[in-house]
């Protein structure tokens, strides 16, 4: 018999943030729109051809 490994909420949550994450990527590069993130404590804009 195979054990199955339980996943707690925390560790749930992270997968689905990083996938999430992942996506937001992926459809930013598709559409060539520029990335916002937080860098150093202000808002840094990263081009689509740099993802």
């Amino acid at each position: 018999m195979k054990k199955r490994k339980y996943l707690s909420l925390q560790d749930k949550a992270m997968l689905a943030l990083k996938e999430a994450v992942k996506e937001v990527v992926e459809r930013h590069k598709k559409t060539g729109r520029p990335l916002a993130v937080w860098k150093n404590g202000k808002v840094t804009r990263i081009p689509a051809d740099k993802l």
